[in-house]
């Protein structure tokens, strides 16, 4: 199971909306992985199944998606994140051994955006 390192994406503006399908399928032709996932596509998430990288299921928790031709972090997606992270939507079923790697991934970009994530607070 595998966190995916830290990229200090710039990020979109603040009330950028969140589309996670739209996003999913501007990240997919970004990336040029149509066919299956790369590590350009790999960026745009928070966490994937390092046993199965060529499975577009095994990609969990996006928080990016591609604006004026480049990959960006949307805060609404941070936040979206942050909440399943702390039990909305169900949760997410990754490792226990990842979650603090996975949230402090994502606190870097809470900072970034001037906010505290959920569990810091």
């Amino acid at each position: 199971m595998t966190v995916t390192r830290f990229q200090d994406l710039l990020l979109a503006e603040h009330d950028r909306a969140w589309d996670g399908e739209a996003a999913e399928k501007r990240v997919r032709s970004w990336s040029d992985a149509e066919e299956e996932p790369n590590a350009r596509y790999r960026e745009a998430h928070l966490w994937y199944d390092g046993d199965e990288p060529d499975n577009f299921g095994s990609y969990k928790l996006p928080i990016a998606d591609v604006i004026d031709g480049r990959l960006k972090v949307v805060p609404q997606a941070v936040r979206a994140a942050g909440g399943v992270l702390q039990g909305a939507r169900g949760g997410v079923k990754v490792p226990e051994e990842d979650l603090e790697r996975i949230k402090a991934h994502l606190a870097r970009y809470y900072a970034k955006m001037g906010e505290s994530a959920p569990w810091e607070s």
